[in-house]
């Protein structure tokens, strides 16, 4: 049953009653389907009109707007479909519906544990305004921190013998040239691994005057100025495929984007094969004054279906020690990809009170997963974690995982392995999305849980499948094997960008920490760019429920400030971000329980920040800190540790060097 609070209720009624008595006049005037947040901030409204006065047609578009300010001006909507006009291009808006929604619902893992699903709902439908007369439907929700629509052509005459969608011409017309945090990716292929650029939204459309196109992946953050913050994303794929965008004006003054769909890769040209229907992806705008409030959104896990997973006793988040981002060094120091060594990694685990231990790449067959190399035992190994309580993660190659699933599943689960890390997907056409479906449903069969590798974005996946943990999808620190991709801009730039729309495998936990001019690359024992409070404050930053202790154990013997690794929860009850400036820096507070934990990291730029701790209760905390010694401009390893008495009204002075970090765990006083 829908929960609504009256007034909400009430509102919402007188909304639907004027629109009724509007809607004729409306519909001759083709304007319709205006829908409002439940706290009436923001505003999509849906029409159909002659954009062009040479044009005789009346397509679909909508606005958005956040405070009475535009977002987003027109911008047309439609479909592709192979051997016929765009769907959406010429309609009449025949029938529309509003109602509001308001729900409470639990998260296995997530950026929260209890989130509050209210909105309000619109339902429109139209038809084309000539032969074949098609029909479309429009179905929107909008939040108080995000508006969201997807495409419905209901099942009819001339879908029955089924479709080729070639895209959607869903466009982001923006009401400025906004500021864009955007990655820009080589091709449909790529693993989601490039910079997250600022650029105007010109920039792309005209280089010096030259036209040119580029390619972006989701999610991409935007300022609209004097307006408020945008992150375009996308939500809900099963049958479907991937959003991209790209630049289609080639002018000065488009300031638009337009959707791609990631097509087969059989080079046709299609996007999505159907039959009888056709149901989009959630296209998604979180909202917000601030990009703290889009990073606070759980608008993604909103949009997508609840868990398909009954038992969900047997998923849990926690940390992993990790052989291959150190080169599988051993107690000697030595490489050594070897049962015996990985025992080494167990017994680490089980000192530092880890859950699990990740067994990478070279276990197995290449081709035959169901095969080991005579390198490391995995059901041995696996006997011995469980006696140490660990459990045991191995490494998988996509390729073969499509070809060998359920067999492969089946032994793992056999043997007692607690979860598959899935590398180089590097797809996410339709055939792609359903590969990361299919995995996650036979996986949750077998009690795997799942992190993705070489992989697509996140896109709510993990609510309705929880047993998926993690996705890479990001420059992470295994780019400090090669160079210098891997560093503190790079760093302060991903909480705005890539984690809007869930969790990343970013692997922290580097302790060769190193200044700029330090720094070489070394694929064994890689050096990393910042300070060791930096790297203790990503596993607060950064949302992981499958997180990587990623250096050697060596590394962490006789340093006091692992101790703050060990006691970080992997995952949360509550999300704060307490300010923040993309690429430049952020504090976040999370919650676990009655414990807090804040992670403040900086780029290149040494700063104070003042961090206030008014989400506190009431009562008295310690807070024990983790804040860059006095020298660690100089010096990145030196970590000053100290403890604080605290209350809701005291603001932390957190004094970060250049690349630095400032890390705190806060219990409530007995």
């Amino acid at each position: 049953m829908l929960k609504t609070p009256p007034t909400i209720a009430l509102q919402s009624i007188a909304c639907l009653l004027l629109f009724t008595l509007l809607s004729p006049l409306a519909k001759s005037q083709g304007i319709s389907g205006k829908l409002l947040s439940p706290d009436n901030k923001i505003e999509i409204n849906f029409q159909t009109g002659q954009l062009d006065k040479k044009s005789v047609a009346t397509p679909l578009f909508y606005t958005v707007s956040f405070k009475g300010k535009p977002l987003f001006k027109p911008s047309l909507l439609s479909l592709n479909i192979k051997g016929a006009q765009p769907l959406g291009g010429d309609v009449r808006i025949t029938n529309s519906k509003i109602m509001p929604v308001d729900n409470t619902y639990q998260l296995v893992v997530g950026k929260a544990s209890k989130v509050r699903d209210q909105y309000n709902l619109l339902q429109l439908e139209l038809q084309e305004n000539s032969a074949p007369g098609r029909k479309l439907m429009i179905e929107a929700r909008a939040y108080n921190d995000a508006v969201a629509f997807r495409y419905i052509a209901p099942e009819q005459e001339a879908l029955q013998s089924g479709y080729e969608l070639m895209n959607e011409n869903t466009e982001f017309h923006f009401s400025n040239d906004a500021t864009t945090y955007a990655q820009v990716l080589p091709h449909y292929r790529s693993m989601y691994e490039s910079e997250y650029l600022k650029l105007s939204v010109s920039a792309f459309s005209n280089q010096g005057g030259v036209k040119s196109s580029v390619l972006i992946g989701l999610p991409m953050l935007a300022e609209v100025p004097g307006a408020g913050w945008v992150a375009i994303a996308e939500s809900e794929l099963q049958g479907y495929s991937s959003m991209y965008l790209t630049n289609p004006s080639g002018g000065w003054s488009g300031h638009t984007m337009l959707s791609r769909l990631s097509p087969a890769l059989d080079s046709s040209g299609i996007a999505v094969k159907g039959k009888g229907s056709i149901r989009s992806a959630w296209r998604i705008v979180m909202i917000g004054d601030d990009p703290g409030r889009i990073i606070e959104s759980n608008a993604v896990m909103n949009l997508t279906s609840p868990s398909a997973v009954a038992n969900t006793d047997w998923i849990k988040p926690g940390k992993a020690s990790w052989d291959w981002w150190s080169g599988s060094l051993g107690a000697d120091g030595k490489p050594a990809f070897t049962t015996a060594n990985m025992k080494y990694y167990v017994d680490f685990a089980a000192k530092s009170g880890l859950e699990y231990m990740l067994v990478d790449a070279g276990w197995s067959e290449f081709r035959d997963i169901t095969k080991m190399t005579g390198k490391v035992d995995i059901p041995e190994l696996v006997k011995y974690a469980a006696a140490k309580n660990v459990k045991v993660w191995i490494w998988l190659y996509a390729p073969t995982v499509m070809k060998q699933m359920e067999e492969a599943f089946a032994l793992y689960e056999k043997w007692g392995v607690a979860g598959v890390k899935i590398d180089f997907v590097e797809r996410d056409d339709q055939q792609g999305i359903e590969f990361y479906y299919t995995t996650a449903k036979t996986a949750a069969a077998h009690h795997l849980m799942v992190d993705f590798h070489g992989s697509t974005k996140p896109f709510g996946l993990e609510r309705t499948y929880p047993n998926v943990m993690n996705y890479e999808a990001v420059l992470g620190m295994e780019q400090s094997k090669g160079g210098t991709r891997d560093n503190p801009d790079n760093h302060a730039m991903l909480p705005f960008t890539r984690m809007l729309t869930g969790p990343m495998d970013f692997t922290p936990g580097g302790f060769d920490n190193v200044t700029k001019e330090q720094f070489f690359a070394r694929s064994d024992s890689p050096m990393v760019m910042g300070t060791r409070a930096h790297q203790l404050a990503m596993y607060v930053v950064y949302q992981a429920q499958f997180g990587m202790v990623s250096d050697y154990p060596a590394a962490y013997e006789g340093q006091p400030d692992f101790e703050f690794i060990k006691k970080v929860p992997a995952s949360w009850d509550e999300i704060k971000v307490l300010h923040g400036v993309p690429g430049e820096y952020i504090s976040i507070a999370r919650r676990r329980g009655n414990d807090w934990y804040i992670g403040s990291i900086t780029n290149w730029n040494a700063r104070t920040l003042g961090i206030p701790l008014s989400f506190l209760g009431s009562g008295n905390y310690t807070a024990e800190i983790y804040s860059d010694a006095a020298d660690a401009a100089i010096n990145p390893k030196h970590t000053a540790i100290s403890k604080q008495q605290v209350s809701n009204k005291t603001v932390l002075q957190a004094k970060l060097v250049t690349g630095g970090g400032y890390a705190v765990r806060i219990t409530k006083n007995k």
